[in-house]
This record gives structure tokens, C-alpha cells and sequence, in this order.
């Protein structure tokens, strides 16, 4: 019998694969003499025509995709946990100008949030300090990977030394990722749905600064999952518990009905990245991931 002497034979996790790759087809494919005929979208193929994929009917098809890419990859790189940090964008760094202010009430509040950067930096280090005892598949800080708060947290991770994780989206603004997520960690989505589940599926806890509609949505989101059974319990921290009161009438809820007393209990407030984390650190048992 013939010996094989074929290294690509064997898949990347060592699996033997007698089957030509897509990638290696993919690439003849480029080289192909032009004619009318190969020039023709009809001959692409399918898995690398965007044209294609991108089509109203492939929409199932997107979706799983986006799922899937992020998971893979956090999954390769062992990262088993999480702590999900969501806050505003247009919080400015400490001495740095708010860019997004539009008036001087804007301005001068935005400017004072900087405080709320310092916090989740330092909070995000804190978080790290415990992902390095699990060699960083633990506990490993997860923002939307923009500017802001988010920012502070991808920073506060680099800072010593951690990798952390960014899911950015494409917006009209506030797109780019900002410099502190790890670059083999840094991911982009097209929708919203994929992203949010990305955000949960590995949190072991969700730790909330001040924001706008879309952190909002983030903090709504993970508490009514959380009502609902939908998924485990776990700690949700809000920093700064005067502009949380100040923008929702939690209490008002519960008095008026439409939620249950006890969903109050969902919530924990913190001012400090010292109180968050011993929030966090005293839900789970030690040495317990």
C-alpha cells in the first residue's frame, strides 16, 4: 500500500481528512483564466461569494455565523467565563473634553462622569488580578469594545497585562474599536440579537456604569432573563446609585405592581470598583469558578 506523505491530510485538531479544503479550491478559484463565463457571478462559489451570502434569503444562514465565529474562537482560546462590563461611550476620560456634549449641561455632566472611567479601569484590573489565577480563562473582562467606559475596561485589563474581550458593531458612529481590546479578541457584528447573547453566554456577572438607550437595553435585557428563569442568577452591579434612581423609579415598579418586590434583589448598587468586586467575589464560593 502507498504511504501518504501529507501533513494537510490531518485537520488542525489531528483529525485525518482525505477531502480537498475549501480554502484550497477557494484559492485556485482566484487564478482561473477570466472568461465570460468564470466572470459571471453565477460562478463564484457560493462560500465566497458576498454578493450571495449577504442576499435577504441568507439572512438564517448570517446569523449562525455570527454565532458561531465568536464562539469558536472563545472557545480555542479556553475563556470558560466572563464579567461583562456595559456603559456609556460618551464618558470622557479623566481631564479629557467631552466630545459628544452638545450643550454646556451635557458638558459639564459628561465631564464630571469621568470618574466613572477611573472606576471601571480600576475595576476591570480587579477582575483581572482574579482571571490570572485561572491562567486568564476565567473571569475575563468583556466590553462593546468602543470608546468610554468601555474603553476604561478593555484598559484597565491591558494595564496588567490581561487579555480582554471587545464586540464591537457596526454603527454610524463610535465603530472603530478602541486600542485596549486584545486584537485576536476583538470582534465585529452586524446584529444586535447575536451580539446580546454573546455578551451572557459565558457572564458570570454583569457589572453596569452610567449610559444610554444602549445600556439600557443591556442592563433590561440581562435582569429580565434573569426574572424569567431564562438564565442563572448571577450578580448585576450598578455603578453609581444616585443616576440610577434619578433615571428609573425602581422602587416605583415594585409599588405599583408590575414587578415582584423580591425582583428588587436582582440589583446591587456600587460606587466603587472595590465594592463591585466584593459584590461579585462574595456571590461565588471561593476557589469555586
Amino acid at each position: 500500500m502507498a504511504k501518504i506523505k501529507n501533513g494537510k491530510l490531518h485537520r488542525k485538531d489531528g483529525v485525518w481528512d482525505p477531502l480537498k479544503s475549501s480554502s484550497t479550491d477557494r484559492d485556485q478559484a482566484e487564478v482561473i483564466p477570466k472568461t465570460a463565463q468564470s466572470a459571471s457571478p453565477s460562478y463564484r462559489l457560493a462560500f465566497v461569494d458576498t454578493d450571495f451570502l449577504c442576499s435577504e434569503e441568507l439572512r438564517p444562514v448570517r446569523l449562525q455565523l455570527e454565532l458561531l465565529k465568536t464562539e469558536m474562537v472563545l472557545t480555542e482560546r479556553g475563556i470558560k467565563s466572563t464579567v461583562v462590563m456595559f456603559g456609556g461611550a460618551r464618558i470622557p476620560a479623566p481631564g479629557m473634553p467631552a466630545w459628544a456634549a452638545k450643550n454646556d449641561v451635557q458638558k459639564t455632566n459628561l465631564e464630571a462622569a469621568s470618574v466613572y472611567y477611573d472606576e471601571a479601569r480600576k475595576f476591570a484590573r480587579l477582575c483581572a488580578e482574579e482571571a490570572a489565577k485561572y491562567d486568564h480563562r476565567e473571569y475575563v473582562v468583556v466590553t462593546g469594545g468602543g470608546p468610554g467606559v468601555m474603553e476604561a475596561g478593555n484598559r484597565g485589563a491591558s494595564e496588567v497585562g490581561a487579555p480582554s474581550i471587545g464586540l464591537n458593531i457596526l454603527l454610524p458612529h463610535e465603530q472603530a474599536p478602541n486600542e485596549y481590546v486584545t486584537p485576536d479578541l476583538s470582534f465585529n457584528f452586524h446584529y444586535f440579537a447575536i451580539r446580546k447573547m454573546h455578551f451572557l453566554m459565558r457572564a458570570k456577572a454583569v457589572v453596569i456604569f452610567p449610559g444610554g438607550f444602549g445600556t439600557l437595553d443591556e442592563l433590561f435585557e440581562c435582569v429580565t432573563l434573569i426574572q424569567t428563569k431564562r438564565m442563572a442568577r448571577i450578580p448585576v452591579v450598578l455603578f453609581g446609585e444616585k443616576f440610577w434612581h434619578s433615571i428609573i423609579n425602581f422602587q416605583g415598579l415594585a409599588d405599583f405592581g408590575t414587578i415582584a418586590p423580591e425582583d428588587m434583589e436582582l440589583l446591587h448598587f456600587a460606587e466603587t470598583a472595590e465594592q463591585a468586586w466584593d459584590i461579585v467575589a462574595s456571590f461565588y464560593e471561593p476557589d469555586t469558578v
